[in-house]
């Protein structure tokens, strides 16, 4: 599969066909199951249709209709195994079967297109060496649950099969306790409430996801005003009962409400302008992230039964941006 952008076009004879055997059928050197992958990752659009002069096709099995033109991105191709690297992680708690580890902003999880090294699992490798679960896959070993790029916060990370199986099923039917940080533009109305919208990946940005009016996973964010800072923003805590991808950024953002720093979804430095808070800017765009952070984690030992939970103090970076909005 040769990496950059492919253009298909569907001609007379292949009307009515499914696009991944489309795309698996055309000389562009791709298979049927790389093509459902890059489709399913949002990376093949339909070329002069919808308001923005493209869609985004998730679906491998739309039916292609005569004339139409897929233009398919194919990222560039990453290591098949990811390398030990020597990067400091701030560990909370490790035994033989997990750790507990606090992840800083600006850490990739795990090695993708864009971000083949330097990230959170090549310093696990270098951590931990050949104990990680495997579970998870060459890539992903020992991952059983992520954070964006740039949110930070407490992750666990399983270092045997057993511990991955126990610590996901927890994930899967929700017996994990999490809760986040984070501070928001305005001051959310009512000041404890529910967020609901099932999201999916955006239709005019490949790169976002949305809420979505059809489709998407089903979302559900509990959130409580911890307390407001200034009259521009408030700290805000907030509770997961599904993890869908950037939820609680699509969720805030959804209710007016984004998240300080994010600039992908409303809350970057521009917005202080929007909530009078004008002299918060230069705090902002130096931020270079958003002020989003997993502090409350929970869950039962997979191997001893025990409960357990961490808690860690809101980070510099947050308590410097709450003091800098607060003074407004």
């Amino acid at each position: 599969m040769k990496d950059g952008v492919h253009r298909v076009t569907v001609g007379p004879d292949a009307a009515g066909n499914r696009l991944d055997r489309l795309i698996a059928g055309a000389d562009v050197g791709i298979s049927r199951t790389q093509a459902q992958a890059l489709i399913e990752a949002g990376r093949v659009t339909n070329e002069g249709t919808g308001p923005s002069g493209r869609t985004t096709i998730k679906e491998p099995s739309y039916r292609v209709k005569p004339g139409e033109v897929f233009v398919i991105d194919v990222p560039p191709p990453i290591a098949a195994e990811p390398v030990p690297e020597n990067i400091p992680l701030d560990i909370l708690y490790e035994d033989e079967h997990l750790l507990v580890l606090d992840k800083p902003p600006g850490l990739v999880v795990h090695p993708a297109p864009g971000s083949p090294s330097g990230t959170l699992v090549n310093a696990l490798l270098a951590h931990c060496g050949a104990s990680l679960s495997g579970i998870g896959g060459v890539r992903r070993p020992g991952i059983v649950h992520r954070l964006d790029k740039d949110t930070s916060g407490l992750m666990v990370v399983a270092k045997n099969d057993d511990a991955h199986r126990s610590l996901a099923a927890q994930f899967g039917t929700r017996q994990v306790t999490r809760a986040y940080r984070a501070i928001v533009w305005g001051h959310p109305h009512p000041p404890t409430g529910t967020i609901s919208g099932n999201i999916g990946r955006s239709m005019r940005d490949r790169k976002k996801m949305a809420v979505l009016k059809e489709g998407g996973k089903h979302a559900v964010t509990h959130y409580k005003v911890i307390r407001p800072l200034g009259r521009a923003a408030s700290l805000i805590e907030c509770r997961l009962e599904t993890g869908r991808t950037h939820q609680i950024r699509v969720h805030l953002a959804m209710i007016r409400h984004p998240v300080v720093g994010d600039g992908q979804y409303g809350g970057g430095a521009a917005a202080a302008k929007r909530h009078g808070a004008e002299s918060a800017a230069e705090a902002v765009a130096a931020l270079g992230h958003q002020a989003l952070d997993a502090y409350r984690l929970g869950f039962v030992h997979p191997a001893t039964g025990k409960s357990l939970e961490f808690v860690k103090e809101m980070p510099s970076f947050m308590s410097k941006l709450a003091a800098c909005l607060e003074s407004i």
